[in-house]
């Protein structure tokens, strides 16, 4: 039994560890809860409420990450490189983000994906989440700058790259 009696006792390294757990913890518990609405009223019925989720979610997260990281109004592709970089899946899941030459693209690629894993693991077909993602994402990076446009480069259903699971990318338009 750890010698703490609140989080203020924790040393940096059990912080840390612990904001992995409470990412984990978060994951686990939007799994939980889409499971249960996909069991109960089927497939397209829980995409559609977990988009509207999502919806209002990831503008709340890119919010908080905005203030937190002091990115200020329209932060551009720096700010959405760094926005990506703390958001609840930056500790859960193995992602690369490339830059254009001309800082006016970013491409974020998911290379290991907790949800897909844990419904391959449950014997589940993939999470056919492009439409979701096109929400979520798009509405983060708008969030962050309103002139990104989002676009889907490969995700479940269509995977166009086998190597990743997911890879989205980021326009900043005049």
């Amino acid at each position: 039994m750890k010698n703490v009696d609140k989080i203020d006792d924790l040393s940096r390294d059990e912080l840390v560890e612990l904001t992995a757990i409470y990412a984990k913890n978060w994951l686990a518990h939007d799994g939980c809860w889409f499971l249960s609405v996909e069991e109960k009223y089927g497939m397209e019925t829980a995409i559609e409420i977990d988009t509207e989720s999502w919806r209002k979610f990831t503008v709340i997260e890119a919010q908080r990450l905005i203030e937190f990281l002091q990115l200020g109004k329209n932060s551009g592709i720096k700010g959405l490189k760094k926005a990506l970089r703390f958001r609840l899946y930056s500790s859960l899941n193995e992602d690369e983000i490339t830059v254009s030459e001309d800082k006016k693209t970013l491409e974020y690629r998911v290379k290991t994906c907790r949800v897909q894993s844990a419904r391959r693991k449950k014997g589940l077909p993939d999470f056919p989440c492009k439409s979701v993602g096109i929400v979520e994402y798009g509405l983060f990076a708008k969030t962050i700058d309103s002139r990104f446009e989002t676009e889907s480069i490969s995700c479940p259903p269509t995977i166009s790259n086998p190597d990743y699971y997911c890879i989205w990318r980021f326009t900043l338009k005049d």
